[in-house]
């Protein structure tokens, strides 16, 4: 995987704009809880719509710092190559996520170990993982939005936050956007992975 173009500003700010409790996009939201020698303590899988307005506010808070980072820079493009789109990939595994919306526990259990495998933190950390869909809409010539659909962007977020001893979040120091919203538009061959300080992703795509 390497680093390939340049990420519009205006595209994650328009998913963003879809991460409110008024113009919801997530429809499931799913993770695991870490101790600091990379031990799965919990694990939670949960309809979003099924939360607490409260409980909705603080995830989407998480899950909307991903776009809203700073654009090429601390969120940057990536493109797999084809040898990362092989058989028994992470590729391939989140593939496999989007397609069923965040509903196979087996496979989020194994996206979990090879998580706790691959990276060991000083501290406790959590795993957040957002399925969302956002029904792209026209843009007229003159840039006006238009009523018909583009298509449905079918997506998902990661975060990975510390996080204290009764398991409240800090903010997101890793996480990513998969497929990559490019040109407004869904591309499977490309990831929008947030850094701040921390260094998981490294880890787990080798990048």
């Amino acid at each position: 995987m390497h680093q390939s173009g340049r990420i519009n500003r205006e595209d994650m700010l328009e998913l963003t704009r879809r991460m409110t409790l008024s113009r919801n996009c997530f429809s499931r939201i799913a993770g695991a809880y870490f101790d600091e020698d990379g031990y799965i303590d919990g694990t939670f899988n949960r309809h979003f719509k099924k939360l607490t307005a409260a409980e909705q506010k603080s995830n989407l808070e998480i899950a909307k710092a991903i776009p809203f980072s700073r654009t090429n820079e601390q969120l940057r493009e990536y493109r797999f190559e084809a040898a990362d789109e092989k058989p028994g990939t992470v590729w391939q595994m989140l593939m496999a996520l989007l397609d069923c919306g965040l509903k196979n526990d087996a496979l989020l259990d194994v996206l979990y170990e090879l998580v706790g495998e691959r990276y060991h933190s000083s501290e406790p950390f959590a795993f957040y993982l957002f399925y969302g869909s956002y029904d792209v809409p026209l843009h007229g010539s003159d840039r006006e939005w238009q009523g018909e659909s583009e298509e449905v962007y079918s997506f998902l977020v990661c975060a990975v936050c510390r996080v204290d001893q009764d398991y409240n979040p800090g903010k997101p120091e890793s996480g990513f956007l998969f497929p990559a919203f490019r040109d407004r538009s869904g591309d499977c061959d490309r990831i929008e992975i947030f850094r701040d300080g921390g260094d998981f992703l490294e880890k787990i795509f080798s990048v």
